[in-house]
């Protein structure tokens, strides 16, 4: 574990694996939550680190080392995850490459990909996409060799260790399988609080929509 200061009122702490970045976030939002960092107001995990911003002027980072020297990054806080289904169409223009690369049918990719439970790791890329770790070990497969210039809003792909939906439209290289039913949740709106439907810690499931 290293801390970088990052400007005069946050820390980055560098991890070495996603599942460390998730007990550090859980360790420093109870923390949080018992008074120890009055000052904290935001906690930003990505793959590798977490970033923790404290209200300026407060000082509160300096608070920060002593919670993560007293934290057991080996069994984190429990915590009361919220439950996201997303129901989900499988047909997306990868499906049958998924399905002969993962040596299983289609029907087998979309029974696998919406039979797991996922959880968001962190959010990044565009606002409101969430990268989703839990993915069947089958679906774990490299993204294309070309990205597509505009993947539609609501495709849903698989990429390495990590499932997600695309919020809007966007260039990306991800496999994709899927898309989001025309009745589901927007990922991202402006107009909601929070405007992101997902926020890490959330555990999120496919359901094959009917």
């Amino acid at each position: 574990m290293r801390l970088r200061r990052c400007g005069a009122d946050a820390v980055l702490v560098e991890l070495g694996s996603l599942g460390e970045v998730a007990a550090v976030r859980a360790a420093l939002a109870a923390a949080a939550d018992r008074g120890e960092l009055p000052d904290l107001v935001e906690l930003v995990p990505a793959a590798r680190t977490v970033l923790a911003g404290f209200r300026p002027g407060s000082g509160g980072q300096r608070r920060l080392r002593a919670v993560l020297d007293r934290a057991d990054l080996e069994h984190p806080p429990a915590e009361r995850p919220r439950r996201v289904v997303l129901p989900a169409v499988y047909d997306g223009p990868d499906l049958q490459l998924v399905a002969e690369t993962a040596g299983v049918s289609a029907a087998e990719v979309a029974e696998l990909h919406s039979g797991a439970e996922y959880t968001v790791a962190f959010c990044g890329f565009a606002p409101g996409f969430g990268y989703l770790t839990g993915l069947p070990e089958p679906l774990r497969q490299p993204r294309l060799d070309s990205p597509r210039p505009s993947v539609p809003a609501g495709a849903i792909g698989v990429a390495g260790e990590f499932t997600g939906a695309y919020p809007r439209s966007s260039p990306g290289g991800w496999r994709l399988i899927a898309r989001l039913s025309p009745d589901a949740e927007a990922l991202f709106d402006p107009r909601r609080e929070p405007a992101a439907l997902l926020a890490p810690g959330d555990l999120v499931r496919f359901e094959v929509a009917r």
